[in-house]
């Protein structure tokens, strides 16, 4: 007989894919709840887009450059669970520029940023999480009424009654497949053919390249955005290092392009942005065959209840770094509603 609790009458075992932002959001609400949770994650630590690259003399954030807040729950769910030392706003000044070539200022609004690095938030929020690093779960295979959980050689990584998938929509897709559930992985057809994929360059200055913007959206062809790392709070470099995202077209484009010369092409794009004519002296690249999603519905999240199987994630909301925390407020709410009916 399962314990009970004030929120839930189930106590129930949960497995989680995934350690991004909505991982963890799930994991975190749903222990809340009562629930046994396990988070599951592929590389050595958590962060999904919240991510950074070692840099000499420190890091520089290569994912989501920052983040908004338009959910009241947002920021006060990061200064309880991750605290409020790992991020702050990014008092920078952000333009775009306009087909003509011309600056134009950011709509006024609260920028966050991790600090003194991305990761500092998901690396803070995942120590109230049971996660499990370096496993990539490979399948999910059905047990009477629970599910048996697989990495890739086959490893049984435990039962469990339900389980939320947090990765990016392709990878998610796969996984659902390779679990048998192809009815499931074709809600994802058009999800994946929406994801677009970003090349991202960190380039280290001994002098300062651009003096009138930290952030900016260009039209340079080669160029989606550009900013410079080293002005968010918490960094203290030596110089300034500079993050380059390249044009979903462009990547596309170069998308199998050996990353010297991808940085190579990009550093030229910004000397022609900038008119800056001194190279860098230490460059860092990082390909994102999943960066964001563009388009297409916007359910907020899926659950199948027939299965106990649900998704989760920025894609499936708007695409921004808070959509990741508004995608898991909804699973784990129509998750926590059908168990509490039972």
């Amino acid at each position: 007989m399962f314990n009970q609790t004030f929120h839930s009458p189930l106590i129930r075992r949960i497995a989680i894919v995934g350690s991004g932002l909505a991982g963890l959001t799930a994991a975190i609400k749903l222990q809340g709840l009562g629930h046994h949770v396990t988070v599951f994650e592929k590389s050595r630590g958590p962060g999904g887009r919240l991510a950074a690259k070692r840099v000499t003399g420190g890091s520089a954030d290569v994912g989501a450059q920052y983040f908004t807040s338009r959910n009241p729950d947002f920021l006060p769910f990061l200064r309880e669970f991750a605290g409020t030392d790992s991020f702050g706003p990014w008092e920078g000044r952000f333009g775009f520029q306009t087909e003509a070539g011309n600056w134009e200022p950011f709509p006024p609004e609260t920028r966050f940023v991790g600090t003194p690095r991305m990761t500092a938030i998901t690396r803070a929020l995942s120590a109230h999480a049971s996660v499990v690093t370096e496993t990539r779960v490979g399948k999910l295979a059905r047990n009477d009424q629970s599910w048996r959980v697989l990495d890739t050689s086959g490893t049984h990584l435990g039962d469990f009654d339900q389980v939320i998938i947090t990765a990016p929509p392709a990878q998610a897709r796969d996984l659902l497949a390779d679990s048998g559930l192809d009815e499931l992985a074709a809600h994802l057809d058009d999800p994946v053919s929406r994801v677009l994929p970003c090349w991202a360059v960190a380039a280290h200055f001994p002098t300062s390249p651009w003096p009138h913007h930290e952030g900016m959206r260009c039209q340079q062809p080669a160029l989606f955005w550009v900013a410079n790392n080293s002005s968010k709070p918490g960094r203290d470099d030596d110089g300034q290092w500079w993050v380059l995202h390249a044009s979903p077209a462009w990547t596309e484009d170069h998308v199998d392009a050996p990353a010297d010369e991808v940085a190579d092409k990009l550093l030229a794009a910004f000397q022609e942005l900038t008119g800056f004519d001194v190279g860098p002296d230490d460059v860092v690249t990082h390909r994102w065959l999943y960066a964001r999603s563009e388009g297409g519905e916007q359910p907020g999240h899926l659950w199948f209840p027939d299965y106990g199987l649900g998704l989760a994630g920025d894609w499936l909301s708007g695409g921004r770094v808070e959509g990741a925390f508004d995608s898991a407020c909804g699973v784990v709410a129509e998750l926590n509603a059908e168990t509490a009916t039972q």
